[in-house]
């Protein structure tokens, strides 16, 4: 197994780099620092999102980055995402445009359908959910693409079936899928078939969102997990991101402590041996992140977290 993996490459013929910083419940007045600590460790991509409320201070710590030559643009990876009240195919170039003005950037690496689900504009929650109409709101971000908006289109969250039809419609085929993976949730369905239809799988909560109050984590604490870190040398956590990098996804673990952030990008220069590999195989699987928030027996397109999954759960 090569150590190194620091990159994936995309079918649009640009490379992602494998460790990303997700930015997602990174608190304000935070955010900005990890991102700024992040880039001088040696990350490269900065994963973000409209929802996240945190765009304009990442924005700031961008400028400052590329003010003091500490990294140029195109040294960066910097990947956004559409909110479900944005869906209509007219707002989708103002929402891009108003995540290219708070991030200070004339263009994105990689923007996201955030979910497959679609709220009326103008509200916030999950009380509104209208139908959706993915391959109108893909037109859009195809042509958001055109236009040098972003140079990559993708989707998060989004079903082997989801994303087959997307595939069937689409001009510019999404080049990631990003979606909840770790070694409790391995997506085995949804992995082969992004493999086999050449669209990368970008893993978030690849430590299973250990500060997340709403969620029950115990991903770091799995005793198979436990048993290859110490077998290994390293962390749960370092385990976690590697075993993603080794499976061919890239990951983006979130943190806003400088040690840790530091401590999450020690994964290049070891790798699990072949037969502790195997062992992780054997982990009990469980998604976290369910999606009931979208699930409305009287509106939108789900009436069952099944249905959202297309049984994938």
């Amino acid at each position: 197994m090569a150590t190194g993996i620091h990159f994936f490459d995309l079918k649009n013929n640009t490379r992602i780099p494998s460790v990303g910083l997700g930015t997602w419940q990174s608190e304000p007045g935070l955010v900005g620092q990890a991102v700024y600590a992040a880039v001088k460790v040696g990350y490269r991509h900065i994963d973000c999102a409209q929802i996240y409320g945190n765009e304009k201070e990442i924005g700031v710590a961008l400028k400052k980055l590329f003010d003091e030559g500490v990294v140029q643009r195109d040294d960066l990876w910097i990947t956004s995402k559409l909110w479900c009240n944005n869906h209509a195919p007219e707002d989708v170039p103002v929402s891009l445009g108003n995540t290219l003005k708070d991030l200070q950037l004339d263009y994105l690496n990689l923007y996201l359908i955030h979910w497959p689900a679609r709220t009326k504009k103008g509200t916030s929650g999950f009380g509104n959910m209208i139908p959706t109409d993915i391959p109108a709101t893909w037109k859009a971000m195809e042509a958001c693409h055109d236009n040098g908006m972003t140079r990559g289109l993708g989707v998060s969250n989004f079903s082997s079936k989801k994303l087959g039809d997307l595939l069937k419609v689409a001009r510019i085929p999404p080049i990631v899928n990003q979606v909840e993976c770790h070694p409790s949730w391995q997506q085995t369905k949804l992995r082969e078939f992004c493999k086999s239809n050449g669209v990368h799988l970008s893993g978030y909560s690849p430590l299973g969102s250990p500060g997340t109050k709403w969620l029950k984590s115990n991903v770091l604490q799995h005793p198979i997990l436990t048993s290859v870190a110490e077998k290994v040398g390293k962390t749960p956590a370092q385990v976690a991101l590697r075993w993603g990098l080794q499976m061919g996804h890239s990951v983006l673990p979130k943190s806003t402590n400088e040690a840790r952030i530091k401590e999450n990008f020690d994964v290049f220069d070891w790798s699990i041996p072949d037969d502790l590999f195997a062992e992780m195989s054997k982990i009990e699987q469980a998604r976290l992140v369910r999606g009931e928030f979208l699930v409305n027996d009287s509106s939108g397109a789900y009436k069952s977290v099944e249905e959202l999954w297309d049984g994938e759960i």
